[in-house]
């Protein structure tokens, strides 16, 4: 059975989707974006600051399913402008300890939703 993963922690969902879903000790995020959990309004102001609140929504909902960040194999950034990646990279760099980081694709895309500038999912294994 999949269990549904949901936290006050993370944004609520904005469509028909839940925050991760838990099947088998693997979990599968769904992406998450620069939206502050509280307000559910986007934080914009820099990309550094975008990327932290994207972080700390994913930190939410791993905590939520009992992982951290070393529980992550694969991640995948979606971005607007790959003139950014380096500023984005540090970010999502402080989370991880180098040796144990998981595998990660980057991609730059036309759009994403609401605007925003990045978005991060994850596979993390208990």
């Amino acid at each position: 059975m999949k269990r549904i993963i949901n936290t006050p922690n993370a944004p609520a969902p904005i469509g028909p989707y839940n925050q991760a879903v838990l099947k088998g000790g693997t979990l599968y995020t769904s992406g998450q974006i620069a939206l502050d959990p509280e307000t559910m309004e986007l934080i914009l102001e820099s990309i550094e600051a975008e990327t932290t609140q994207v972080m700390q929504n994913m930190k939410a909902v791993l905590e939520a399913a009992g992982m951290t960040f070393e529980n992550v194999v694969k991640s995948t950034i979606f971005i607007m402008d790959m003139n950014d990646f380096a500023r984005i990279n540090s970010i999502y760099g402080s989370y991880f300890d180098e040796k144990t980081a998981p595998a990660r694709e980057t991609v730059q895309v036309d759009g994403l939703p609401k605007g925003v500038n990045i978005e991060i999912s994850m596979i993390a294994i208990k």
